[in-house]
């Protein structure tokens, strides 16, 4: 069948495309590069809103200026483009486990989702892809009040269930062939490389890797060129992959779901990244609540999960979210897969931290988190925190164990101080 002259009548401008959107209705874009650009600025010039909401996760755009009470925006993982109004007070932010979200969208909004989407252009069977972010809208899809694409032909074209919108499920469409919004990998600096070597260490020919967000997580990669038989199962899309692919060191060969395949369910990096994903049927790109959901971690015996926190206190729970009294990330999979990672045969779960921020001036190692810091994980569900200075092994250990292991791995210039806490608190 010829869908040419179905999508030909879809086509709108932008400003027609999003008047579909009705007093209360949520618009839910995807993550970073999956963003409409066009469309979100065509949202900024609309004059009929009242009582809407926007959902967003790692925006790659500024937020909108407009009144709450005509649009209430929301963050479910903040970024640079969202955390400043977040702490002044004009984005809310909305608590979850990334495999919740789904769940979590459908009950606060019911009927009334609108969902917005940059796709790849649609193929012969008039299907677009979600290309690099499934995540979450893949499973928002069948039950949309009304679905709103911006075709780009720089979105690759992915592969995996749920992963496609057919033409027919399509209210309005427009056409932006604009660069994706690139999030290119830093330049690890020496921390980055020491903790990352620490980590590389533990890893077994055979893992199958989790690569959380962030640079610390990533640094791992550069110390796995010599390991064999790697597989891929996590929630970004990690820039080196391309790398460790090319070199045969991640073939998925080993896992025991998804063999053959590195599954992933949304992808941020360069140019580079997104050429390499598009037409790669050796790439899957699965809906948040598939790839970070319990039933499916538990299936791979040797997950290693790797995710980074903001401080751990003696008791080993971790704040990955703020910093004092400023919000500045959210927990995304963290807790998924380091609560889940200890439902495998023998997976490894791994929180890796900087000993200090502020130019050395504080410690990351605390002897209590401070008062309104949130917990990512738990002291039931760390495993093993990992700074600079080596390797404390938390799983299964008494308050006095984490509490010694955890200050041999802080700032040796802490030290002292924190194990004159320790005793304070009886804790040695």
């Amino acid at each position: 069948m010829n869908y040419d002259n179905l999508y030909n009548e879809k086509i709108k401008s932008a400003k027609d495309a999003v008047s579909v959107v009705e007093p209360g209705d949520a618009i839910v874009f995807p993550i970073m590069p999956g963003e409409p650009p066009a469309l979100l600025d065509a949202i900024r010039e609309m004059d009929t809103l009242e009582g809407n909401s926007l959902y967003r996760m790692l925006p790659s755009f500024p937020t909108v200026d407009v009144e709450k009470s005509k649009l209430r925006q929301i963050s479910i993982f903040l970024s640079g483009m969202d955390r400043k109004g977040m702490n002044a007070g004009n984005i809310d932010l909305l608590p979850n486990h990334f495999s919740d979200i789904p769940s979590i969208l459908k009950k606060r909004e019911g009927d009334k989702l609108i969902i917005m989407a940059t796709v790849s252009p649609m193929d012969e069977d008039g299907n677009f892809s979600l290309g690099t972010s499934p995540s979450y809208v893949a499973s928002l899809v069948e039950g949309a009040k009304r679905i709103v694409l911006e075709v780009n032909e720089n979105m690759p074209r992915t592969f995996g269930e749920k992963n496609t919108i057919h033409i027919s499920q399509v209210d309005a469409l427009i056409e932006n062939n604009v660069e994706l919004p690139e999030l290119v990998s830093p330049t690890p600096n020496e921390k980055d490389l020491a903790v990352g070597r620490e980590i590389a260490k533990k890893v077994k020919d055979g893992d199958t890797l989790q690569i959380g967000f962030g640079a610390m997580p990533n640094a791992v990669m550069e110390y796995l060129t010599e390991k064999k038989h790697l597989g891929l199962h996590t929630e970004m899309l990690p820039e080196k992959l391309v790398d460790l692919t090319e070199k045969g060191v991640i073939d998925n060969s080993k896992k025991e779901i998804h063999n053959g395949k590195s599954v992933a369910t949304f992808a941020i990096g360069s140019k580079r990244l997104y050429e390499f994903m598009n037409n790669n049927p050796d790439i899957l790109m699965l809906p948040c609540d598939y790839t970070n959901s319990f039933d499916t971690i538990s299936q791979m015996k040797h997950l290693f999960a790797i995710n980074s926190a903001i401080e751990v206190d003696f008791l080993g729970q971790c704040n990955s979210e703020r910093v004092k009294g400023l919000y500045y990330s959210s927990t995304g999979g963290q807790s998924d897969f380091m609560k889940g990672v200890r439902l495998t045969e023998s997976g490894t779960g791994i929180i890796c931290l900087y000993s200090t921020a502020k130019n050395d001036e504080i410690s990351t190692i605390v002897p209590t988190l401070f008062e309104g810091a949130p917990v990512a994980t738990s002291k039931n569900d760390i495993d093993t925190v990992v700074t600079e200075y080596g390797s404390a092994e938390l799983k299964g250990s008494t308050i006095f164990e984490r509490t010694e292991r955890l200050i041999n791995i802080a700032h040796p210039k802490f030290r002292d101080e924190l194990k004159a806490k320790a005793k304070e608190m009886n804790y040695m």
